[in-house]
């Protein structure tokens, strides 16, 4: 008969396997598991090493967990404050009217994780004729040793900080920089306001909270949704409370007001800003439009079967955000090879492509060996959307209908039936890096 092997409780594994499986948990899971043991309270509570692992394990590919705070905060609270951070990485778009001289800027901006803080970037196309995008950096967001928050905004995209200048050990930051807070209206709304005297980081008590396994399946609020949290919060900013007379309010707001540096933005996140398999078409892209100059491009998918694209661009162009680019409600594609009618839809057609030398003035090329076409898709001009009268009276049905060419090397290009050229679409980023910046 063989031996009956008898399982090892987990609390006779050695330390460091104990600590390698349980950095796997969320706090939610630790903290229900240090509720079987006292010395496991003791681990969840104050152990540096298994916060550490925590870290580590969720972001150490990503920053370097032992800078921030100096190495002299605890990991405990680092994980608290990287986890709020972490739902700030990617691209999120300026909504509203800022008053401040950055509303002339690109509305597009990009976390991403740095060396020991988040920097926030404008994003904006170049103007060279190229695929290339300005990168701007304009906010920094780190935290000190004691575990506060240090938010620093340069408005103007002068400086290069440096670890002194977070840590406020320079003295640049309090001199030409601006502190700000930056706080979040439900998960995908955040505002970037100067510090008068609040916390540099935190979440508004009344935008209702949800948990962040829910925050994938977030599209976006709605413009009603929007407005309503907008509603919220400066409400609840501007509440009477404590004892103080109406008129001394007044005056504190005006001296405020005339403190004030920079006017508070409010940013909304694009949440599906890159392709998956189920829906390749999805996602931020970048092409080069009829006029020859680099545009960006938002593609999104609806839940009821449709796509609608639309462009992101100079918030002076007051129709940028409204125009839909290309719709459609059918997402059947077509496979290669195409009936002969297609295939001369497709060659007749000129590829709007950036220049092929500096000191050549060739803006069309229709060498496009490289480009394999795998499917197509049927699209719809957003002409019958917008002037809807205009397609039934004097507009020509066929000048509205379009073509998406879905590329084998996972970008597409699009173009409608009354121009005589393709806009083709290459990715702004890729697995959070972007391409191509200057």
């Amino acid at each position: 008969m063989g031996e009956t092997s008898i399982p090892l409780p987990f609390g006779d594994f050695p330390d460091d396997v104990q600590l390698c499986v349980l950095s796997f948990l969320l706090p939610a899971d630790l903290a229900a598991f240090s509720c079987t043991c006292k010395r496991f309270v003791s681990l969840y509570r104050h152990d540096q090493r298994l916060w550490f692992s925590m870290c580590h394990r969720r972001w150490g590919s990503k920053t370097l967990i032992n800078r921030w705070g100096s190495g002299k905060i605890s990991y405990k609270i680092l994980y608290r404050i990287l986890h709020e951070y972490d739902s700030l990485i990617g691209f999120w778009r300026r909504c509203g009217d800022a008053a401040s001289a950055a509303s002339s800027s690109s509305p597009l901006v990009f976390f991403e994780w740095g060396p020991f803080y988040i920097t926030c970037s404008r994003i904006s196309p170049s103007r060279d004729g190229g695929y290339e995008v300005i990168k701007k950096p304009f906010l920094w967001m780190s935290v000190a040793s004691n575990g506060e928050p240090v938010n620093y905004l340069d408005p103007d995209g002068k400086f290069a900080l440096t670890e002194e200048d977070l840590m406020g050990e320079s003295g640049l930051a309090e001199n030409e920089l601006i502190q700000v807070n930056v706080s979040f209206i439900g998960e995908c709304h955040a505002v970037v306001e100067e510090n008068l005297g609040f916390s540099g980081f935190g979440r508004d008590s009344s935008s209702g909270n949800s948990r962040g396994e829910d925050y994938e399946n977030v599209y976006g609020s709605p413009p009603d949704k929007l407005m309503t949290e907008i509603y919220q919060y400066f409400a609840n900013r501007t509440s009477p409370s404590g004892n103080g007379s109406r008129r001394q309010k007044r005056k504190g707001k005006d001296k405020q007001g005339r403190m004030r540096k920079w006017e508070p933005e409010h940013f909304v996140k694009i949440v599906n800003c890159s392709p998956k398999p189920a829906r390749p078409l999805q996602g931020l892209w970048k092409g080069i439009c009829e006029n020859m100059s680099l545009d960006f491009y938002l593609v999104s998918y609806d839940d009821v079967g449709g796509i609608v694209c639309r462009k992101v661009g100079d918030s002076n162009r007051a129709l940028t955000y409204h125009t839909p680019i290309f719709w459609t409600s059918n997402l059947t594609f077509i496979e290669s090879p195409f009936s002969p009618e297609e295939d001369h839809i497709y060659n007749c057609r000129l590829h709007l492509r950036p220049p092929v030398e500096a000191d050549q003035s060739l803006l069309l090329s229709s060498d496009c060996r490289d480009i394999s076409v795998s499917h197509m898709l049927y699209i719809n001009s957003s002409y019958d959307l917008v002037i809807p009268d205009l397609v039934e009276t004097t507009a020509n049905p066929r000048q509205m209908k379009g073509r998406i060419w879905q590329y084998e090397n996972g970008t597409f290009g699009f173009g409608f039936l009354r121009d005589s050229y393709i806009i083709d679409l290459k990715h702004i980023a890729v697995d959070g890096h972007l391409l191509d910046t200057v």
